[in-house]
């Protein structure tokens, strides 16, 4: 049976609680114990480590479980750094200040610790202060930035680190059947024969900022490849494919379940289209030996102005004419079905890079432009 483990968030929470402990001399715990809120559970947290920085200040650090969930993040340190303020002449001042520090990701210039991170820190730290305490905690992640490079955050507009994003304490592994039977009964509650299939939370969000109206819109996480065939078995006509490329460019490869743990494939998929397009066997051998897709789209547009041929789109349309391709077909064999299938890939600062002409058609019919 799948072991189920914790979020970001908790980890994040615990290290804090360990840190505020060891400045009120409870140094030296091995675990702690948190309220993870959602669900109202109380859990044992393990902590690596803990340590006096000063009189006010200390450090404890915990390592990521998420269980048997596929998540780069296993064994990453959280550290959290709290402070005991002692000026407490301001008094409009929140008793808990929460801060991101190192590896904590930017968005809209605040550090990427969502609401229930917020909740999490504020209700667990809360309990152990005097009423006229103040606390200041900064989260760090210092393996954030790099394991960032390895996500879609870019995309979605949170820099330079991880989020501490997600609703719940609990990290349910992403094999879990009943995550597919999820969203699975989204897709059938859904009324239109034309739907927009969306990659996460944020392709959603995203979608849905364009204009596209939420009854055609469905969450794939990176289920594609069942959902698709449901779609096909449900009758549906149309769909478009909405995504990063990072992503989708893994059905060009006929991968259909797009989690990095499982598969890749996206520079293979770049080189063999750099090759079709006319790509020197030099510039090839750059394509296939850069580190992520983002990369191989900024080399594109240098090789665009540096021959004065547009690169990216010829590399780009031959790559979504060939997910359209390897999309239908996929349907065809599972569902015995055929649908009609659109494809819209946008890059890290959410732009569009390409968009075939039934995407563009379909986009119309959602009233976007």
């Amino acid at each position: 049976m799948a072991r189920s483990g914790y979020t970001l968030p908790v980890f994040a929470c615990a290290s804090a609680i360990a840190a505020l402990k060891a400045l009120q001399g409870q140094g030296d715990l091995q675990t702690i114990e948190l309220d993870l809120l959602e669900p109202q559970e109380i859990v044992t947290i393990a902590i690596e480590q803990s340590a006096l920085l000063s009189a006010h200040r200390s450090l404890a650090i915990t390592l990521s479980d998420p269980g048997d969930n596929l998540d780069l993040t296993r064994h990453t340190p959280i550290w959290a750094m709290v402070e005991l303020l002692e000026d407490h002449s301001n008094s409009t001042q929140e008793q808990i200040t929460i801060l991101g520090g190192q590896g904590i990701g930017i968005v809209n210039g605040e550090p990427a610790i969502y609401s229930y991170a917020r909740r999490l820190l504020i209700t667990n730290l809360s309990a152990l202060l005097q009423p006229e305490q103040k606390l200041e905690v900064t989260i760090i992640l210092p393996e954030g930035k790099k394991l960032a490079k390895r996500t879609s955050n870019e995309a979605f507009g949170v820099l330079d680190g991880l989020s501490l994003l997600g609703t719940t304490g609990i990290s349910r592994p992403l094999v879990a059947s009943e995550q597919l039977d999820h969203y699975l009964d989204q897709l059938a509650q859904k009324q239109t024969s034309t739907l927009v299939f969306c990659i996460g939370e944020n392709g959603y969000a995203l979608a849905s900022g364009m204009g596209i109206d939420p009854q055609y819109l469905v969450k794939c996480a990176n289920w594609l490849g069942p959902l698709l065939v449901a779609a096909g078995q449900q009758g549906r006509e149309h769909i478009l494919l909405f995504g990063y490329h990072g992503k989708l460019i893994k059905l060009a490869s006929g991968i259909f379940h797009t989690h990095h743990f499982l598969a890749d494939g996206r520079l293979e998929v770049l080189t063999a289209h750099g090759a079709i397009a006319g790509l020197s066997r030099q510039r090839l051998k750059e394509i296939f030996n850069s580190p992520t897709a983002e990369d191989v789209l900024a080399k594109l547009k240098v090789f665009s102005l540096e021959d004065h041929r547009d690169w990216v789109t010829m590399i780009y349309s031959s790559i979504v004419e060939s997910i359209e391709k390897k999309t239908v077909d996929y349907i065809a064999k599972h569902a015995e079905c055929k649908l009609a299938i659109g494809v819209l890939l946008f890059d890290r600062q959410s732009r569009t890079i390409y968009q075939s002409e039934r995407a563009q058609r379909l986009l119309v019919h959602f009233k976007v432009f």
